[in-house]
C-alpha cells in the first residue's frame, strides 16, 4: 500500500524471546527476526535497499527454512522479495548501468523464491540480473571489474558477488557455454592477487596499475584482508556445486581452493582457533581476531569437506574454529537473543574518501555487533556443523 510518498510494507510479528534448546542456526536466525522485523532493515538500513547483505542473509534464512521447515524464515524472505521486485520484474533501487557486482549477489535468494512461488516476476528479475553480466565491464583477460566506478579493479569480494549467481543461473537455465566464463573469474582473480612472498591472496588488484593504493609493478593492494579471503573461499564452495565435474578448468579451481584452505589452516590462531582482520599481519599490535572472516572460513571448510573438495583433515581446523566462534564471539542476552561480536563493518579501497588499504586503515575501520556479513556466514556454518553432527549420530547408531 502507498500512502503519500511512503511505501507501507506489511510487518510480520515475531516472539521477543529465543529458546536456548534450539540449534545455533535457528537461534541466530530467530534473533535477527526480532532485531529486524522487516527484512529491508537488515544491514542497519533506515530505508529500502537492494544490496549484497540482504541477499546474503536472506539466503541463509532460506537455508534454515530448508533444513528445519519453519515457514517464518521463508515468509521473511518472501516479503522482502515481493516488496522489492515489481510486477514487470524490475527491482526497486537496482540500476543495471551502475554495473556493480554487489547488486548481483542479492539475486541468489530469488532462485528459491521463484522455485516455490512460480511467479513470473521473479524469473524476469533473475534474467535481468543475469543480463547485467553480458555487458558488465571487463579486463582484457575477461575478468569482471568489481564496479564501474572501480575501473580495471579485481577484488576477491567481487568473485563471491558475481560468480556463484552466474554458476547457479547457468545450471538452472542450461547455459552450458557460461561455465568457462565462471571458471575464468576464479582463475584470473588468483593470478592477479596472489603474492608469492607471503603465499597469500591480497585483497584486490588494479590491473591498470593506476590507483594510488596499487603496487606500481604488480597492481596489488597492500594487504591480505581476512574477509576478502573469506568471500573468495565461500565463492568456491558455492559455485563448484553447480559446475559439471567434466568441465575444463574445474580441476584448476579445486587446486586453488585447496591452496586457500591451506592458507586458512596455516593462519588459524593456535590459542582461539580464530583468524585475524589482517591476515599477513596476524598477531601484530593493533590487529584483532575478526568474526566475519572466521565464520566464512569455517563455513567454507565444512562445506568443502562435505562435498569432497578438500581433505577430511580440515574438519579439525573447522571444528576448532567453530568452537572458537561460540566461545569468543557469540553472546546471549536474558531473552535468549544471540549476537555475534567483533565484526569489521566495512573495508574497501579507493573511493571518494580515499582508502589506501594500509595496515592502519584496516585495523581502525568500524567494528560492530550483528553485521550481516558475520551473521549470515555464522548461520551457514552452523547449518553445516549441525548436518555434520547428524551424520555422526547416524554412524554411531549403525
Amino acid at each position: 500500500m502507498i500512502i503519500g510518498a511512503f511505501l507501507l510494507i506489511p510487518t510480520i510479528t515475531f516472539s521477543q524471546t529465543v529458546k536456548s534448546d534450539q540449534p545455533w542456526s535457528v537461534r541466530m536466525a530467530e534473533s535477527e527476526l526480532i532485531r529486524w522485523p522487516e527484512a529491508w532493515q537488515l544491514d542497519f538500513q533506515t530505508q529500502m535497499k537492494w544490496d549484497y547483505c540482504h541477499g546474503l542473509e536472506l539466503q541463509a534464512m532460506l537455508d534454515v527454512y530448508d533444513r528445519y521447515g519453519d515457514k517464518r524464515f521463508y515468509e521473511y524472505a518472501l516479503t522482502y522479495a515481493d516488496t522489492m521486485v515489481n510486477a514487470d520484474g524490475s527491482i526497486k533501487k537496482y540500476k543495471m548501468e551502475e554495473y556493480s557486482l554487489d547488486r548481483v549477489n542479492s539475486g541468489k535468494f530469488l532462485f528459491r523464491i521463484y522455485e516455490q512461488t512460480k511467479e513470473e516476476k521473479y524469473k524476469k528479475a533473475l534474467a535481468m540480473l543475469r543480463k547485467q553480466l553480458d555487458t558488465h565491464p571487463r579486463n582484457a583477460d575477461g575478468g569482471f571489474w568489481h564496479k564501474k566506478i572501480y575501473p580495471h579493479q579485481v577484488w576477491l569480494d567481487g568473485i563471491y558477488m558475481g560468480a556463484p549467481f552466474y554458476a547457479e543461473y547457468a545450471f538452472r537455465n542450461t547455459e552450458v557455454n557460461a561455465y568457462q566464463d565462471v571458471i575464468n573469474q576464479f582463475l584470473m582473480a588468483a593470478r592477479h592477487t596472489y603474492d608469492p612472498q607471503t603465499d597469500l591472496y591480497r585483497h584486490a588488484c588494479d590491473v591498470s596499475r593506476k590507483e594510488r593504493w596499487a603496487d606500481p609493478v604488480t597492481g596489488q593492494s597492500q594487504h591480505s584482508w581476512g574477509r576478502a579471503l573469506g568471500w573468495y573461499a565461500m565463492a568456491f564452495v558455492d559455485a563448484l556445486e553447480f559446475i559439471p565435474e567434466h568441465e575444463a578448468g574445474r580441476d584448476s579451481m579445486l587446486i586453488i581452493y585447496n591452496k586457500v584452505a591451506e592458507q586458512i589452516k596455516r593462519l588459524q590462531d593456535k590459542k582461539t582457533g580464530l583468524w585475524y582482520q589482517v591476515l599477513d599481519r596476524s598477531g601484530d599490535p593493533g590487529n584483532y581476531l575478526e568474526s566475519s572472516c572466521s565464520a566464512m572460513f569455517v563455513y567454507s571448510l565444512l562445506k568443502g569437506v562435505q562435498k569432497g573438495y578438500i581433505d577430511q583433515s580440515y574438519l579439525k581446523v573447522a571444528e576448532k574454529g567453530y568452537k572458537g566462534i561460540l566461545k569468543h564471539f557469540i553472546k546471549v542476552d536474558h531473552n535468549g537473543m544471540v549476537s555475534i561480536t567483533k565484526v569489521c563493518a566495512v573495508a574497501g579501497l579507493g573511493g571518494k574518501n580515499y582508502r589506501m588499504g594500509d595496515y592502519d586503515y584496516y585495523i581502525h575501520e568500524l567494528v560492530r555487533d550483528n553485521d550481516p556479513k558475520a551473521v549470515a556466514p555464522f548461520i551457514m556454518a552452523s547449518l553445516e556443523w549441525e548436518h555434520l553432527q547428524d551424520m555422526k549420530a547416524l554412524l554411531n547408531q549403525k
